[in-house]
């Protein structure tokens, strides 16, 4: 693991969005299409706003969610609303976002198809997740139902997930396919989440999934 740290918000924006960048013009000089994978949530949001506007040929980039919450991309609560709000936007607006969605069936009856569409386009080129306090990472969370297909070296590519108290289930990459991204990259700001990652190098992947990933990973950390 190596950790790179930025002095406030605003320097990890613009120094990851810039690593982001230059690492999609890597992978797209050597193949057709790149594969960008990135999470919801808040903390991502300001990368998001500075990487839109790089120059790269997002025509030729897909993007993917991380996990996804089992709702339409109108949703609230959408990661791949999110994305195309605060990503998909500027020079970006050209790049292709793959939902993790499929209305009318559950995360359960889509999984298998979204794999097999999914499968051409790995391994990964640049991933970015984040990681929740619980030291829970994409929807792979501690100790929780399925949390042991999610971090199986022969997990499917997505693994539904449903727990108890969420509005809705959801849908997630597997460790294994976030782990084998060509470039994988941690966002994580504040002194609490610094403590979580630290604490979670010493603990088994079931009860901190970020330590599943963390051996091949990029740390980026802002207070």
């Amino acid at each position: 693991m190596k950790i790179e740290e930025y002095p406030d918000d605003e320097f990890m924006a613009m120094g990851l969005a810039d690593v982001i960048a230059a690492q999609l013009n890597a992978a797209l000089r050597q193949r057709d299409r790149a594969l960008l994978v990135v999470p919801g949530g808040t903390t991502p949001g300001p990368v998001f706003e500075t990487l839109c506007g790089a120059r790269v040929e997002w025509e030729r980039v897909d993007i993917l969610p991380s996990d996804e919450r089992w709702r339409p991309q109108a949703h609230l609560r959408s990661n791949a609303g999110m994305i195309a709000r605060h990503l998909m936007c500027e020079r970006a607006v050209a790049a292709t976002l793959l939902p993790l969605y499929v209305e009318g069936t559950s995360p359960e009856e889509a999984a298998p198809g979204l794999s097999t569409d999914l499968a051409p386009l790995l391994p990964i080129d640049v991933a970015l997740v984040g990681m929740g306090t619980d030291m829970h990472t994409a929807s792979i969370f501690p100790r929780a139902p399925g949390v042991e297909a999610a971090l199986a070296h022969d997990a499917p590519l997505l693994v539904p997930v449903r727990l108890e108290g969420e509005p809705e289930p959801r849908i997630t990459l597997a460790a294994h396919v976030l782990r084998s991204a060509m470039q994988l990259h941690v966002v994580i700001t504040g002194d609490e989440k610094r403590a979580a990652l630290e604490h979670a190098r010493s603990l088994d992947a079931a009860d901190a999934p970020i330590a599943a990933l963390l051996d091949d990973a990029t740390v980026h950390w802002a207070p």
